[in-house]
């Protein structure tokens, strides 16, 4: 019996769905950050510093650029997941052991979609596909594990 709400061929759309809106998500934070798009590049720089804040904030920008177009998206993706879990680590953790309580589930989201981007690739609809880097990455887990 199958149970799918949303049929399989679909899959692929929307691995490049959750790219396109986590690399859209990610971008904000450092637009936020270096070009104060939305206004918090006070409230950050009193909370990093101007070094962290924009070394952070270009990760957060450059990073967010190539996940959304979905350019060398599994190296990027995966140097972005570790780090979400630093920043997790050093900016929430501190502040309590729940994510509820430290505000920071945005930040384990992140980690773990971009982990699932290392290791699945950008999918379709991306830079990567169309210049033939995304060798390997169907979205595949409905189906079981591909071997390559």
């Amino acid at each position: 019996m199958d149970f799918a709400i949303i049929p399989p061929r679909f899959a692929p759309h929307l691995h490049a769905l959750l790219r396109v809106v986590a690399g859209l998500l990610f971008l904000e934070h450092g637009t936020g950050k270096l070009l104060d798009f939305p206004p918090i590049h006070a409230q950050m720089l009193k909370a990093l510093g101007p070094g962290l804040l924009y070394f952070t904030g270009t990760l957060e920008l450059v990073g967010g650029v190539l996940i959304l177009v979905g350019f060398v998206t599994r190296p990027v993706a995966f140097v972005l997941s570790g780090f979400m879990a630093i920043g997790y680590f050093m900016a929430h953790f501190p502040r309590g052991f729940f994510p509820l309580a430290n505000m920071g589930e945005p930040a384990i989201l992140f980690c773990f979609v971009f982990l699932y981007l290392a290791a699945a690739g950008a999918g379709s609809f991306s830079l990567d596909a169309l210049f033939g880097a995304n060798v390997g990455a169907r979205s595949s887990s409905f189906r079981g594990a591909a071997v390559e």
